[in-house]
């Protein structure tokens, strides 16, 4: 039961982000800027596509690239479910309070103002911190190489993007963004 409701935690993420950026162009922002300063972001879409079906498959008998476990633990498993659920209210917390500010990528034409507020005020990039927390719940409920190696290639991704984000906020916004960061901490 665990691995069904955390291979569905994956529908309720990405539903989140896409139906968000279906709002966002409803209303006449564009939100979707990914892959435009970095084509390699482009590489990412295949690869989230095949963790995603390997955790579909692990949870429904389709047929595995690896079964391979490293411990079985039902307590574990549904601390993952938790960890998969908390990510995902952090993710919303951060698109409620991201408004029309919420881009996926970096938006230099019209980024929208600083979000300080709300969940913004406890960390600079909720965002990350929900996928991050999805990625080891995930890992939890499926204790596989696999979900291991996203977790650790997914950690350096956010990371990498982080630092680009702030390289960007810091010429847009300037001593707003400085402040900001002298206040709230980059993740925790």
């Amino acid at each position: 039961m665990p691995q069904i409701l955390a291979a569905l935690t994956i529908v309720l993420l990405v539903g989140a982000v896409l139906g968000r950026v279906v709002v966002l162009r409803k209303s006449g922002t564009r939100a979707m800027h990914f892959g435009e300063l970095d084509k390699t972001d482009f590489l990412i879409p295949p690869v989230a596509l095949f963790y995603f079906y390997t955790l579909f498959a692990a949870a429904f008998g389709w047929p595995l690239v690896s079964g391979q476990r490293f411990f079985r633990s039902t307590p574990l498993a549904w601390l993952g479910v938790g960890l998969c659920l908390g990510g995902i209210v952090i993710l919303v917390l951060s698109l409620v309070a991201f408004g029309n500010s919420f881009r996926v990528g970096i938006d230099t034409e019209h980024p929208g103002g600083l979000v300080t507020t709300g969940i913004f005020a406890v960390s600079r990039n909720p965002i990350y911190v929900g996928f991050f927390l999805f990625l080891v719940g995930q890992f939890l409920v499926f204790p596989n190489w696999i979900p291991l190696v996203y977790l650790v290639g997914g950690t350096w991704l956010f990371n990498r993007q982080v630092l680009r984000e702030e390289e960007f906020m810091r010429q847009r916004y300037g001593q707003e963004y400085i402040e900001y960061c002298s206040r709230v901490r980059r993740y925790l």
